[in-house]
């Protein structure tokens, strides 16, 4: 059963009359609205077309709509959806493939060889749904890692970066004793967003644990499994960052980019902040680079990350599932993947990026997405739940009353996390 229906009762009904015969007849590929992956996606749809005339796809943006996922949901309950639709999240194919509107994509020829080719086995692991079968394409990652001014090992007095808890709250007192004449702090070693919103855990705790745990999970077998030290370990991290002032409990996102003023000297993101600060930085001297996200002391292994995946499924309402991944094989084969990332700036979720010699010209003039090329071979997504939204903002309820304002101690609120979320798997024995 689809959940969260009511706000898109008339949508459903536009969408209803806007179906017409060219999309029927076709495939109908939606792609989001961003320019790029329009332009992209044009490019391979006309180029399928002059090839494929019997076969035409048919491109356009997702409709507008308050977001993408609510544009989605409404296809879905109004039957209306397109054959294909790119840029997907992760978390909410689960979801879809139990409601049994998603095309079981291991079930069409060639399709589990070229992903396994493509991206490798834990990709294939991470996407395969609770009930055994693949409902999405891993196409597209940009790992969340640290951005760093590059004055900081002087300005910290040492030439290693904060890779570990410890290095990175010496690096925050440091910064910290940069004080203004009235005394108040006007540069931290860092900031993240300290809005309750889901999402926002995408960028502090989330990457965090994976970098803590070696890419572990939030849920297994309908359980939480985040009732550990890696998470506790990652609480207490954040909180301790607050609690000694190293960053801001301020909206600091709200006005200017701090990061670009160097009012702050670290925080965590992903590679769409080279165009970012490229386009606005103040001056031309201005130097950037990126490093992993930070880890225990005794920290052994790779470094993981989340990946931000957006990826491709087939809707269950296309007559021609076989032709869809035919067409989408176009898109993610090697010669798609380099388009796309020389039209995006995105990273294609392949393994070995950084090693194959199709994207070394790009990587050659774009040196600063080297690192998220080699951190693309330790990522991971969220799990195959049902409820993953609902898991992540119980972790958030937590994260404001431990990190941001130390009502609970990091134990009692993974503790109390866990107990919620087991509760909301229908968990009785907790």
């Amino acid at each position: 059963m689809i959940k969260r229906i009511g706000p898109v009762i008339l949508m459903v009904f536009l969408f209803s009359c806007h179906q017409n015969k060219e999309e029927k007849d076709g495939l109908l590929f939606w792609s989001s609205n961003n320019n790029p992956e329009i332009e992209f996606t044009r490019l391979f749809a006309d180029k399928w077309n002059q090839n494929h005339p019997g076969q035409i796809v048919k491109h356009q943006p997702v409709p507008e709509g308050n977001s993408s996922e609510e544009v989605i949901l409404a296809a879905v309950v109004g039957k209306t959806t397109p054959d294909i639709y790119a840029n997907m999240w992760q978390g909410s194919v689960e979801m879809y493939a139990r409601a049994g509107v998603l095309v079981a994509l291991d079930s069409l020829d060639g399709f589990t060889e070229f992903i396994t080719e493509r991206c490798g086995n834990k990709t294939v692991e991470e996407i395969t749904s609770s009930d055994g079968h693949i409902y999405q394409i891993p196409w597209k990652i940009n790992p969340i890692m640290t951005i760093y001014n590059k004055a900081l090992p002087s300005k910290i007095g040492t030439q290693s970066l904060p890779s570990t808890y410890s290095a990175y709250l010496e690096a925050g007192e440091k910064v910290k004793k940069d004080l203004d004449k009235d005394g108040y702090i006007d540069q931290w070693i860092g900031y993240t967003e300290v809005k309750v919103i889901w999402y926002q855990r995408f960028f502090n705790f989330y990457p965090l644990y994976l970098a803590a745990s070696g890419g572990g999970s939030l849920v297994i077998d309908n359980k939480a499994a985040f009732n550990n030290e890696h998470a506790v370990n990652v609480f207490r991290f954040l909180q301790n960052l607050y609690l000694k002032s190293y960053f801001s409990k301020e909206r600091l996102s709200a006005g200017q980019d701090r990061f670009i003023s160097e009012s702050i000297m670290t925080k965590w993101t992903g590679p769409w902040e080279i165009a970012h600060i490229e386009k606005f930085k103040k001056r031309e001297d201005f130097e950037f680079d990126f490093f992993p996200m930070q880890v225990p002391d005794n920290h052994e292994g790779p470094v993981y990350t989340y990946a931000d995946p957006k990826n491709i499924v087939i809707f269950n309402t296309c007559k021609k599932p076989q032709a869809a991944w035919d067409f989408v094989k176009t898109l993610i084969d090697r010669e798609g993947d380099k388009a796309f990332l020389e039209m995006s700036g995105q990273l294609p979720r392949r393994q070995n990026l950084e090693q194959d010699s199709t994207f070394a010209e790009y990587f050659s003039k774009n040196p600063k997405a080297i690192a998220f090329a080699k951190q693309a071979n330790y990522v991971k997504g969220v799990d195959n739940c049902e409820v993953i939204v609902e898991v992540f903002d119980i972790i958030s309820q937590e994260y404001e009353a431990c990190v941001i304002y130390n009502k609970k101690t990091p134990e009692k609120a993974i503790q109390d996390a866990a107990r919620a979320v087991n509760v909301l798997l229908g968990n009785k024995e907790l």
